[in-house]
């Protein structure tokens, strides 16, 4: 190889390949689609035909806790797969139907059951620590249909991080035994020292039972029915008994719609947007979880089905308008969680709020730093930001009062410990080498680099979190002076006057006509354009003209690809449309730079951003938003490039839809005067009418009805429950 071409292929590939920690590997496509269940602390993933296990390329499943209690559950029609007719959630995801039927089953080389002559109908639901089973079996043919049906199980007790990819040089010690005729035990004895346990129970008792496998045999006659039932509980003592299969599912139906009760309503004159809201307020009361504390948004699934702060903060800001308690929920359980002492490990520092948390055998273990983790740079100014919205949608001054301890610790920290060198600024930069090494949002090892591709190193200020402080201050200064607390809501109200000139001043780039992505530990702006300067227009802090020049920036085709906006611009250094954070497209982000729009009154661009969204939607499997997907240019024909690890449900994707309702209505809620305003109001072309019920303020309800006339709308009140004033409000 000559010098010369020896040169030329390092200047083509100038970056090394370094292994990433907690990196989620992606080695081959998925055999099945597959589908998930949720409730609490508990999902199961399973395929398209109903399986756990039984198709490669998915980390299927029953999780618990972080830990898998089920690897494998397939069934299989004489030692043959079942044929697939059709699988289907139930829109409020509460349970998953898959219709099969029989393969031709030849015995000594002659054909005695001919395909498509059975019927077979899993149903499969998810209720506290237990998967429940039924199969339910009709013969469709003319004469007996003698078959066996077998159902394989196994379990491997594997750590979430097992399953993501993550070595252990040692594990646990795991045993099997049948406890009756009917029943199998799988425990797992960790080295944390827990005993884990998987229990199946089969109903009728099986024909042959071993520790793997459930035999039925079956003598069908012409029409006739029959079911078969299993449940696999994660935990449960041993004289604990599942619930009938009928009784079990009709309670769990009843639950799911007590707890979405009290939450706003929407529909549209759009059918395709009305299966889009629908998806996503099922998938989000999916990944809401019962805590001590109050219901709380997990993450996604299958790699984030636990408590995260940033997803949660951002996700109850997302609902606010239409759901409130979940902000409480989630600001109480973070309060509950508040770092105390210092734990470099960790992460963690006093006042700090929490990232992650996990119950797995390797979180206790710490082999992996998360049992509590504490490495974000912007959950805790986002606690505080998310507490003053609370405080001024709902007027509930009480819960601030209660809040108040953690609001101030987080105040502190993000004063002295985030802001270690004094310069005004909150930074970050990992305590230890196991933790992240970015830790705003876009947290990819990759993601916060400068113009000619080096990555940013130091201790790091993201612009968008200055953005977040700046907001969190001014929205809790007006919570304290609510309280009476004048002083200190003089001073929150300073402080943040201060930092938006600071801002200014350290991070515009005129040359680029927005603001630096960062500035490193030596204080060098990145000089990159990227969507996080999109978040300095939700948060209010950018300068008007200068706000101004960015959203024209954000639409323009380097970032808007049609589908969306993408993380990164065309023509940056590291862009690439296939990365985790470096050119796809986030919906949340975008739903945060679209409320940014419509904070500065640039309704056409939220226009621009929602039809968008909408229309990537509309390609997408149940009409559901995923955590990210590729940020190639929009083709006509075409639908959207997915990427293919991404979580869906993601709560903060499915948040979506309702925070671009929210950005073009405009919705301001005045507790104070019982006054809802919609500000410079406009619905998209796709949208001509809006319909909201059980529209909340304090104990007040209102439905509206919104309609389009062109780029104006039109009001009216279709009942109204209070003091409740609503208005149409013109001009910033």
């Amino acid at each position: 190889m000559t010098r010369d071409v020896s040169q030329a292929i390092a200047a083509s590939q100038p970056f090394e390949v370094v292994e990433q920690p907690f990196y989620i590997p992606m080695t081959g496509p998925a055999a099945r689609p597959r589908r998930s269940l949720k409730h609490d602390d508990t999902f199961v993933l399973l395929d398209s035909h109903g399986d756990i296990g039984a198709s490669a390329g998915g980390p299927d499943g029953l999780f618990h806790a972080d830990t898998r209690y089920l690897a494998r559950l397939e069934l299989v029609f004489e030692d043959l797969q079942p044929l697939l007719l059709g699988s289907n959630l139930r829109d409020d995801n509460s349970a998953l139907t898959v219709d099969l039927t029989n393969p031709d089953i030849y015995r000594q080389g002659r054909l005695v059951l001919q395909k498509d002559m059975l019927h077979i109908v899993r149903t499969i639901f998810l209720w506290r620590g237990t998967a429940y089973q039924r199969i339910g079996l009709q013969n469709h043919g003319d004469r007996i249909a003698s078959f066996d049906l077998t159902l394989l199980f196994d379990s491997d007790f594997a750590d979430l991080f097992e399953v993501r990819g993550e070595k252990r040089k040692r594990r646990g010690i795991g045993a099997s035994k049948l406890s009756s005729p009917a029943d199998v035990l799988f425990e797992y004895r960790g080295l944390d020292a827990v005993t884990r346990s998987t229990a199946l129970h089969f109903d009728p008792r099986p024909s042959r039972l071993s520790v793997n496998a459930a035999t039925w045999h079956f003598d069908l006659a012409p029409q006739e029915t029959t079911a078969l039932f299993a449940s696999v509980s994660c935990n449960r003592p041993s004289d604990f008994k599942p619930a009938k299969f009928f009784p079990g599912r009709l309670a769990h139906r009843r639950e799911m719609r007590h707890c979405t009760a009290g939450a706003t309503s929407i529909e549209t004159s759009n059918d395709i947007f009305n299966e889009v809201l629908c998806q996503s307020m099922a998938d989000l009361n999916m990944l809401m979880t019962e805590t001590p504390q109050g219901r709380y948004p997990y993450a996604g699934i299958p790699w984030y089905s636990t408590t995260f702060g940033r997803d949660g903060l951002i996700t109850a800001m997302q609902m606010l308008w239409i759901d409130p308690r979940v902000a409480r929920g989630v600001l109480k359980r973070l309060a509950s969680y508040q770092a105390e002492s210092v734990d470099p490990l960790a992460d963690a520092e006093p006042g700090k709020i929490l990232h992650e948390m996990r119950g797995g055998e390797m979180a206790a273990l710490r082999e992996v730093p998360f049992a509590l983790y504490y490495g974000s740079v912007d959950a805790t100014p986002l606690f505080v930001l998310l507490a003053g919205l609370y405080g001024e949608r709902t007027g509930d001054d009480e819960t601030i009062a209660e809040l108040w301890p953690a609001l101030e610790a987080a105040l502190e920290w993000i004063d002295s410990c985030g802001d270690k060198d004094r310069d005004g600024f909150v930074e970050y930069q990992r305590a230890s080498e196991l933790g992240l090494a970015n830790q705003g949002w876009k947290d990819s090892h990759d993601a916060i680099f400068h113009a000619d591709g080096r990555l940013a190193e130091g201790d790091i200020a993201l612009c968008e979190v200055q953005g977040y402080v700046f907001a969190a201050k001014r929205l809790l200064a007006r919570c304290a002076a609510r309280l009476g607390r004048r002083e200190i809501a003089q001073q929150l109200e300073v402080e943040a006057s201060a930092l938006a000139k600071r801002f200014e001043e350290a991070f515009w780039c005129e040359e680029l006509g927005t603001y630096a992505l960062a500035l490193d530990g030596d204080k060098q702006p990145c000089r990159v354009r990227a969507s996080n300067a999109g978040h300095l227009l939700f948060s209010g802090m950018a300068r008007e003209d200068r706000a101004r020049k960015v959203a024209a920036d954000l639409l323009r085709p380097h970032f808007f690809s049609g589908w969306g906006i993408r993380t990164v611009a065309l023509g940056e250094t590291r862009y690439n449309p296939m990365s985790y954070h470096n050119g796809s497209i986030w919906p949340h982000d975008n739903a945060l730079i679209a409320l940014g729009l419509s904070r500065y009154g640039l309704k056409h661009s939220v226009e621009q951003v929602f039809k968008g969204l909408f229309d990537a939607a509309t390609y997408m499997d149940l009409r559901r938003l995923p955590e990210l997907f590729c940020g190639f240019r929009r083709e006509p024909h075409r639908g959207p490039t997915l990427y293919p690890v991404a979580c869906a449900p993601q709560a903060w994707a499915s948040a979506t839809p309702f925070t671009l309702l929210e950005a073009a209505l405009g919705f301001e809620f005045d507790a104070g005067r019982s006054e809802i305003r919609l500000r410079n109001p406009r619905l998209p072309p796709f949208l001509h009418e809006v319909t909201l019920r059980e529209l909340r303020l304090g104990s007040s309800t209102i439905d509206l009805r919104i309609r389009r006339h062109g780029d104006d709308v039109s009001m009216e009140v279709l009942r109204r429950r209070g003091e409740v004033q609503v208005s149409i409000v013109l001009g910033r």
